[in-house]
């Protein structure tokens, strides 16, 4: 994904210092005293409270890392559009899922692609309750890039880590969230299809799944429903710094700094230490900082175009492994990917749990 499609990712991982310092707006954010946040496109107030202490330190111990090490293991495969090792994690994804008594449906689209030509791509669509009438939705995609030659690509952080996050945090909270499969703001989990471009990335190489849907949620009018899209991606590597990228939605950012805050003073993380690769806040992945001039092209981008509120999960600078062989389990910090699943639940809770709604 670049920085339009990220053509300067190496050179951010050498000068990220000062690249922030000089070329980079980082505005500080102040959490807003206000408690009504505008989210979505016909005007709604959402009214979020903090997860309580005691709510905090309980839902931490809601965690299997057994479970998110074997999601990653079978996500782990080269996976490119029109494969069979595709069709088989599009089972994985979809079977775990439905164990889990989620509504899945799959949201399945032609189309050319370069080198490959035409293709069959299938979005993943997991809901708790279809019939909601708003969704808070989290996101990722599932293929993997294509590489030719006798080039194995896994694509660990991009995005195997990302799509196993989602599936953990619907087993581990599988209890909790039992109430929001009758709920008016339900869950949605997201997982695109042909993201990554198979030529060269432009607007008819690249997110072919995110493209496909959001035209096809736009004349359905069903772009109305989501609250919000959280993606994740390049999610696993250590060291991981995360920036706000929109405005409209620094303040759901910065529940993800103050969330991270909390459980590190609670000493809820596994090690939470900076090995000093890149220099940034050693215990800290949420920056209380905004990169406003940095937008990534990436699956959100045709849902930002029609007004959708967008949360975007991924690290800046990029992992120094991407869109080479080298993104393979081994560049996979457990510890990290833990922790950083930790605070994601976390949101996720106390969006849902947070409070009501009410017309502005």
């Amino acid at each position: 994904m670049p920085l339009s499609r990220y053509s300067h990712c190496l050179w951010l991982s050498c000068v990220y210092t000062a690249l922030i310092a000089a070329l980079l707006t980082r505005a500080s954010i102040a959490t807003s005293s206000s408690s009504d946040y505008f989210v979505g496109r016909n005007k709604t107030i959402y009214n979020p409270s903090q997860l309580s202490d005691s709510h905090l330190l309980e839902y931490s111990n809601l965690s299997d890392g057994l479970h998110l090490k074997e999601a990653i293991k079978n996500i782990l495969i080269p996976r490119v559009v029109g494969t069979p090792n595709h069709g088989i994690v599009r089972q994985y994804i979809v079977q775990s899922l439905r164990d889990l008594d989620w509504h899945v449906e799959l949201d399945n689209f032609h189309d050319t692609a370069p080198i490959l030509g035409n293709l069959h791509f299938s979005n993943i669509i997991a809901t708790l309750n279809p019939q909601a009438e708003r969704f808070l939705v989290l996101a990722c995609h599932y293929d993997s890039k294509y590489m030719p030659g006798d080039k194995e690509f896994v694509g660990a952080t991009d995005s195997a880590v990302p799509c196993a996050m989602l599936l953990n945090l619907a087993k581990v909270l599988q209890e909790k969230l039992k109430p929001f499969q009758n709920s008016k703001l339900s869950l949605m989990l997201l997982f695109f299809d042909g993201e990554e471009a198979f030529h060269q990335w432009g607007p008819t190489d690249s997110i072919y799944g995110a493209r496909h849907l959001a035209k096809r949620w736009h004349k359905e009018g069903k772009l109305d429903r989501i609250d919000m899209l959280v993606l994740l991606d390049l999610l696993g590597a250590p060291d991981p710094a995360f920036f706000s990228f929109f405005s409209n939605t620094e303040q759901w950012y910065m529940r993800l700094v103050d969330l991270e805050t909390r459980v590190s003073k609670q000493h809820l993380f596994e090690r939470y230490v900076n090995s000093g690769v890149v220099q940034h806040d050693p215990s800290r992945y949420f920056q209380p900082q905004a990169l406003r001039n940095s937008q990534v092209e990436d699956d959100h981008i045709p849902f930002l175009r029609r007004n959708v509120p967008v949360l975007h999960l991924i690290p800046m600078p990029f992992p120094s492994v991407w869109h080479t062989t080298d993104d393979n389990e081994n560049v996979i910090d457990y510890a990290t990917t833990n922790n950083l699943a930790l605070v994601i639940r976390l949101f996720t809770l106390e969006y849902l749990l947070g409070g009501g709604t009410k017309e502005a």
